[in-house]
């Protein structure tokens, strides 16, 4: 049965592209009014139009998420376009590789303002009024490192297992007013961000069973499923979406 979210809106972190944007894209597709966002204005407005082409419906809020007054901005004006957010989806991301003594402090307070920082605080802005209303859902996006170490992604790593702690955190203390919290698990995925990573990105698919790098509509597909009511009874999940790589 295909997932039908009319009547709802969601926001979308760090949608002009990669897994964000097929996630606003599958979302806006089954109905939603979906708010974009992200720091390029051009990318964010092209993402826009292409939705709303194809007859859905569609908003950008630009927001630097590493500037908390942002956040804020971000989290009141989805309200203002949404009249209410039903569905979050923490996606942006930072995800420097570095060996630890190279990392510099600008870089690590980066990371996890937009890693941690900013899922915090749109959750301590949105969920509430999720709480209030009986209703609501959010997905947090993880990756496979935090769970798994590997070396020169310590940084990346530790900030998405901080943001997997909160989703349990989170799911604990928002289910029993009928909100949903979980998270996903990426493994090796070929985006526009990760394109920098070149042959590495494949060596990593080769440490999953599937031995192949995956597809941001292959993630997005999980991601759009737990915010749906099929996964009713799913809370404080993780849901590894990595080509097998937690069977290894």
């Amino acid at each position: 049965m295909t997932a039908d979210f009319t009547g709802k809106t969601a926001l979308v972190t760090g949608s002009t592209s990669g897994i964000g944007r097929e996630v606003a894209n599958q979302l806006a597709a089954r109905g939603a009014h979906v708010i974009l966002s992200g720091r390029d204005e051009a990318r964010g407005e092209a993402a826009v139009q292409a939705i709303r082409a194809t007859g859905g419906k569609a908003d950008f809020v630009r927001a630097d998420l590493t500037d908390t007054r942002s956040v804020t901005h971000l989290a009141e004006r989805s309200v203002e376009l949404g009249g209410r957010v039903d569905i979050l989806v923490n996606n942006a991301g930072l995800y420097p590789f570095a060996p630890t003594a190279e990392v510099p402090l600008s870089q690590f307070d980066e990371v996890y303002a937009v890693n941690v920082r900013a899922p915090f605080f749109l959750v301590a802005a949105l969920a509430p009024a999720m709480a209030e209303r009986g209703s609501g859902a959010i997905v947090n996006v993880s990756t496979m490192v935090a769970t798994n170490g590997m070396a020169q992604m310590a940084v990346y790593g530790s900030s998405k297992a901080a943001l997997q702690l909160l989703t349990k955190s989170w799911a604990a203390e928002f289910a029993a007013s009928g909100v949903r919290v979980n998270a996903v698990s990426p493994g090796p995925t070929r985006t526009e961000g990760t394109a920098a990573l070149g042959d590495n990105l494949d060596g990593l698919a080769t440490t999953t069973p599937l031995n192949r790098v995956g597809r941001p509509e292959e993630v997005a597909a999980a991601i759009v499923w737990l915010a749906s009511d099929a996964a009713s009874l799913v809370h404080g999940a993780v849901l590894p979406v990595d080509g097998g790589r937690l069977a290894v």
